[in-house]
């Protein structure tokens, strides 16, 4: 099954998956499992399938993964995303490394090192960034506390996180709520 597993760069989102999903319909390409990030075919791609689907996927901005190292990367990313956005609540930082240990089948340590090679940054920083974002999107709609949205984000304390997000962002999450121009970041640019 691994074999027939293709992994795809920027998949973000539902919608991302719903495009993919157009994608690989429009190519007859069968799949058994599709998630952020990655797909299950029912058989292996021809190399003509392969080329075909990697055009069709750039033109929608992803990108078809071949890299063993590059697919980890996008496999970490993919599991933050998931937990931090579309989860009730985010993990805490220590069960997210016996959660990527566990979903992605390597040491936390050789994840780590490979990331921080590779990003930049650590999976801590992408983790923080992540929920940083999420945060103020939170604060954009105005439907949750400062203690409701550090809640959710599993922050220890409202203070921790106005710390924290003041650090990453250079306002409050106050200053950031009465100032939306400030900016907010696609998922898959940070």
């Amino acid at each position: 099954m691994e074999q027939n597993r293709i992994h795809i760069k920027n998949m973000v989102c539902p919608r991302c998956i719903a495009a993919v999903e157009m994608v690989l319909k429009k190519l007859n390409l069968n799949f058994i499992e599709i998630d952020l990030g990655t797909v299950v075919l029912e058989r292996s791609l021809t190399e003509s399938e392969k080329q075909k689907l990697k055009v069709d996927l750039e033109a929608i901005g992803f990108e078809l993964l071949n890299d063993k190292k590059a697919q980890l990367i996008e496999q970490v990313k993919s599991e933050i995303i998931k937990i931090v956005h579309y989860q009730e609540q985010a993990i805490q930082a220590g069960n997210l490394t016996d959660h990527l240990q566990k979903t992605i089948g390597h040491s936390y340590a050789s994840l780590s090192k490979l990331f921080s090679e590779f990003e930049g940054k650590t999976i801590e920083k992408y983790l923080i960034l992540q929920k940083i974002e999420k945060a103020k999107e939170l604060l954009f709609y105005e439907e949750l506390s400062i203690s409701e949205i550090a809640y959710q984000l599993n922050y220890s304390s409202s203070q921790h996180f106005s710390r924290q997000f003041k650090s990453v962002t250079g306002l409050t999450p106050t200053e950031f709520g009465k100032n939306k121009k400030a900016g907010r970041h696609s998922i898959n640019e940070i």
